[in-house]
């Protein structure tokens, strides 16, 4: 039987993490581990989590000595993974039910694809849903594809063995983390998006993706995206060459403005709809 492995990197969000357990321990599938990496936090997460997880053999937590950041922390999630597929969850997010059931289903159909993604639930502070993220999308995976503008993000899973064919999630990536693994994983096969709310989603004032930190993060991507593009090859994008030295983000966006472009957007909805 397919074992998940679920990854958690923590910061600071123990308060949070009551919600993220309780959805694990009601997923209707069964054969998973949880995987958390505690980043050195400065509050009294440490002691909330392992509370809570103490008596479930299923949670494995593991701790950094000094504060690292998001990628380095992700990185070391993946170090301790036994599961043939993986996905990381925040700790202050949480997982529909059915979503490790629904996911494994997609891995069992298909056996060509390397990564599903879902539709993502946005909710309020509380954890009570608000909406559905209207930004996801079906994507036409190729070498041009960047994500960007954002067309898929949580839940996303991804086989283990194809993760180790990568260079892994960048450990120096402060933002942008899950940007460059997702890149990284579709250079190795097809994608699966499954239409509906895997994952909730909680907007919240700490949130290291929401308001505060989201030039920085921009930055990153951006950095992100360069490096994608080196590491495909890419010298030239629609007729515009690609920098061999990363000097600004608005240089690189400016090399993906056609991709919002509605014909852009009409020809790989074209390309997706008859598997071109």
């Amino acid at each position: 039987m397919i074992k998940f492995s679920i990854l958690i990197a923590n910061y600071n969000n123990g308060k949070y993490f009551r919600d993220c357990y309780n959805s694990l321990i009601s997923q209707s599938f069964g054969n998973w581990e949880a995987i958390i990496v505690d980043d050195a936090s400065t509050d009294n997460s440490v002691e909330v989590i392992e509370a809570i997880i103490k008596d479930d053999p299923r949670f494995k937590m593991y701790h950094n000595s000094s504060n690292q950041g998001c990628g380095y922390t992700k990185r070391e999630c993946m170090k301790y993974a036994e599961g043939e597929i993986c996905a990381y969850l925040d700790p202050d997010d949480a997982l529909f039910p059915d979503a490790l059931a629904k996911t494994v289903r997609e891995y069992i159909g298909n056996t060509s694809i390397v990564a599903t993604y879902s539709q993502m639930m946005l909710c309020d502070e509380n954890l009570t849903p608000d909406k559905v993220y209207g930004g996801t999308k079906q994507i036409y995976n190729d070498r041009y594809f960047f994500n960007c503008p954002i067309q898929f993000a949580h839940f996303f899973t991804f086989k283990k063995e194809i993760y180790l064919k990568t260079s892994g999630i960048n450990p120096a990536l402060k933002s942008a983390v899950d940007q460059d693994l997702y890149l990284k994983i579709l250079e190795h096969g097809g994608v699966k998006y499954i239409k509906e709310p895997l994952y909730l989603y909680r907007l919240h004032s700490n949130g290291i993706s929401q308001q505060k930190s989201k030039q920085g993060a921009k930055e990153s991507f951006a950095k992100v995206i360069h490096e994608t593009m080196q590491r495909r090859g890419i010298q030239k994008i629609n007729n515009q060459m690609v920098p061999e030295v990363y000097t600004s983000a608005q240089e690189i966006y400016e090399l993906l403005n056609y991709q919002t472009q509605k014909l852009h957007r009409l020809i790989n909805k074209v390309k997706v709809t008859f598997n071109i």
